[in-house]
């Protein structure tokens, strides 16, 4: 190598050496140190900005819905309601400690102790978003408390950086219990569950509080993956897993000194129950619900305040009795009724209202054949007419008043009117002459066995004596509502409207001695924030019990050796009365029993709930009076209501018999003997069609025992019909005959 050659050889070893040492100079360890600690300042500032920067937000819309649960009387869950969130918040001190463990163990060994975030878990996690591998567990209770409450579930670092700043100052802010107690109340668990009552009740059926220690680690267990480790759907790899975590949750509790070894010992693993449709409104379900509803709206409770969620409405239905009424409307009727092949059968609703007389609790309802299919609830629906379940209302009044008849006799059981078809009435401004059923005319007839066979001339009369004012005042004291309700004679047939609740509370007064009863459905409305106490039903004497009692005791006879003899059995004492209304557009029965008041409907319903149509034909049965499927349907209820019967009597007390005036001129209509058979009663408002299918006659029985001897009162001479009344002859009025109630 020359000369040349070695200088430019060194040379280039001289440049190298100098590079050399300029990166050692510009990558020292301090550099490196500082560059570090540089960056690290630089994140701690970031953090610190998006500390300052990111507030706790206000909860999320989903974590604020509950469903709003309805119970039976016995606490047995009705349905649950509200949005499609099946939620229900307890507090923690409902939670069973063991059970509160076992999530502990299960999620965050460290709660107690840690500052409400997993670094490591978090880093974990953020980085598994950003390279694109989905959602990473490893969070605590406190992040996930914050997912779920104050966030979303979407898998971005946005939401990550979010929760782990709000888990921080949700730690500082909270106490542990208080966080735990969010947790476990937003969580998911499956089988449509938000939060650990639902939870209990999806799964074992009971309450968050009665949860044990083996079930309650199977709930913790689930958190991890719900749908996978649902026991009764799962893989069997799936089955596999969820046993492991949930021995590997009673270890933790064990290695926590939460529970010995001797105790996780002898604990086995808490199979779930079989998963149960969520409890719609079809059936029976959508009517109780409305019922109750309507009630809170009475009592305070908006519609707002119920969509808001997390309420427990406790209803009075006793659930046998509510099954009982299914059953009873089912095998009387829906099994008889042919709805797709009959244009008849196809417009029969049924309705139904069943309350303890003593305390107005409404213990059953029927509303319809599904509440899904048909939406007007046929148990407080109040645009038909009563009929002649009103007979009874116009006694009381009479009794209540003292009344007397045209002659001065004091009207009791024994006062004798005259039942002759088409009599005109005496004594008011008003003229009405209103026709029986089949135009059957009985002559002098006890007010008892009119009762018994609903003789519309007898009430007819015995509303003017009464006054339709006077009588009309005491239905409302009774209950009736004051709708389409005229003071006029033809109202003493059932003219204005009224519901099968309305009549019960009406009917459960009688029974109750005259004491008032308000039907009522809700027992109790209590959310976390706010209990409702139900206002209490007055009860006030709306009739003295002389009064009352002997109303019971005219009604015993109707039951008994009247119209309403298909409700008679020697399983319990009844009494009640039948009644039809007009063109057989409604059928009613009402009855109680010393321990029990129902009344039961029939309406003929077409075009869609827009038109009442005729009854008769139902079933192939000719006229579907009162007497006929309703008051079966009360007998077979009544039965299975009363577990078989009751041996309970009717307490009467101080029955009023009236006065028997002396024989006067007997009426000029040829009188025939008395029937138990049901007759249909005229109206204010004419009908289209004269009847034409004579009514179901029951089968005849003895006379009561009390019956007087027989007279009648005075008639009078025929006055022109007026405009809206009933002139008596069939075919002549406009519209119809005018033939209404029984």
């Amino acid at each position: 190598m020359g000369r040349a050659d070695a200088r430019r050889a060194l040379a280039q070893e001289s440049r190298r050496a100098a590079k050399s040492g300029g990166i050692r100079r510009l990558f020292t360890w301090k550099k490196l140190l500082g560059t570090f600690f540089g960056i690290v300042l630089l994140g701690m500032g970031a953090f610190g900005a998006l500390y300052l920067y990111v507030d706790v937000p206000a909860a999320n819309a989903m974590a604020e819905r509950q469903s709003n649960v309805y119970k039976y009387s016995d606490g047995t869950v009705l349905a649950r309601t509200g949005k499609g969130v099946n939620r229900q918040i307890v507090d923690l001190d409902e939670v069973p400690k063991k059970v509160q463990h076992a999530f502990v163990a299960a999620e965050n060994k460290t709660f107690y102790k840690d500052q409400g975030v997993d670094l490591k878990g978090t880093t974990r996690a953020l980085l598994s978003t950003v390279s694109g591998k989905g959602k990473q567990g490893g969070s605590t209770i406190t992040q996930q408390y914050v997912k779920n409450y104050y966030l979303t579930q979407d898998p971005t670092v946005s939401r990550k950086l979010k929760e782990l700043v709000i888990s921080l100052k949700i730690d500082q802010q909270k106490s542990k219990d208080e966080i735990l107690a969010g947790y476990i109340n937003t969580a998911y668990y499956g089988r449509g569950a938000s939060g650990i009552q639902a939870a209990a009740q999806a799964y074992y059926g009971v309450d968050a509080k009665d949860l044990n220690v083996s079930q309650g680690a199977y709930l913790a267990s689930l958190l991890q993956a719900p749908s996978q480790y649902d026991w009764n759907s799962a893989t069997p790899t799936g089955k596999k897993l969820v046993k492991e975590r949930w021995a590997y949750t009673l270890r933790n509790m064990v290695e926590m000194d939460w529970l010995t070894e001797s105790e996780k010992a002898k604990l086995k693993f808490a199979y779930p129950q079989k998963p149960k449709p969520a409890a719609g409104m079809e059936g029976q379900t959508g009517y109780l619900v409305e019922a109750a509803n309507k009630e809170l709206e009475k009592q305070g409770v908006t519609e707002e305040d119920r969509e808001a969620g997390g309420w427990t409405f406790t209803l009075t239905v006793d659930k046998k009795r509510q099954q009982a009424l299914e059953k009873a409307v089912d095998d009387q009727l829906e099994s008889k009724l042919d709805r797709e092949g009959s244009k008849v059968d196809a417009t029969v609703q049924a309705g139904a209202t069943s309350v303890d007389p003593k305390t107005g609790k409404v213990v059953a309802l029927y509303g319809g054949e599904d509440y899904i299919k048909h939406y007007i609830s046929n148990a407080t629906r109040q645009d038909y007419q009563p009929a002649s379940t009103f007979k009874p209302l116009v006694l009381a009044s009479a009794l209540e008043n003292e009344s007397t008849t045209q002659d001065g006799s004091l009207i009791g059981l024994n006062t004798v009117y005259d039942g002759t078809s088409k009599r005109p009435v005496v004594g008011s401004d008003t003229p009405f002459s209103p026709q029986n059923e089949d135009d059957r005319s009985y002559g002098p007839i006890s007010v008892q066995k009119a009762m018994n066979s609903s003789v519309n001339s007898v009430f007819a009369q015995m509303i003017v004596d009464v006054t339709p004012s006077a009588a009309k005042q005491t239905a409302l004291d009774l209950g009736v509502p004051d709708k389409n309700f005229p003071e006029r004679p033809a109202v003493s047939l059932g003219t204005m409207n009224a519901s099968t609740w309305d009549m019960a509370g009406a009917y459960a007064t009688l029974d109750n001695h005259g004491r008032k009863v308000t039907p009522h459905i809700l027992q109790s409305a209590e959310h976390r924030d706010r209990t409702v106490n139900p206002e209490k039903p007055k009860r006030e004497q709306a009739i003295s019990r002389a009064s009352a009692d002997t109303v019971t005791k005219a009604l015993t006879g109707v039951v008994d050796a009247g119209s309403g003899s298909a409700a008679n059995t020697s399983a319990y004492d009844a009494a009640g009365k039948t009644g039809t209304s007009e063109d057989n557009k409604s059928a009613w029965f009402a009855g109680y029993t010393p321990e029990l008041t129902t009344v039961v409907a029939l309406f003929g319903e077409g075009d869609g709930g827009r038109k009442q149509v005729s009854l008769t034909g139902t079933a192939n049965s000719g006229r579907a009076n009162g007497g006929g499927f309703p008051a079966r349907i009360w007998a077979d209820y009544t039965l299975g209501a009363l577990g078989g019967g009751s041996g309970k009597t009717f307490d009467l007390q101080d029955v009023e018999r009236g006065e028997v005036p002396a024989p006067p001129t007997p009426s000029d209509t040829p009188s025939e003997e008395p029937t138990e058979s049901e007759e249909p009663t005229p109206s204010d408002t004419p009908s289209e069609t004269p009847s034409e299918t004579p009514s179901e006659s029951p089968s005849s029985s003895a006379p009561p025992t009390d019956s007087p001897t027989v007279t009648t009162p005075p008639t009078s001479p025929e006055l022109p019909p007026q405009p809206g009344e009933d002139d008596g002859k069939p075919g002549e009025r406009p519209g119809g005959n005018g033939l209404l109630g029984e």
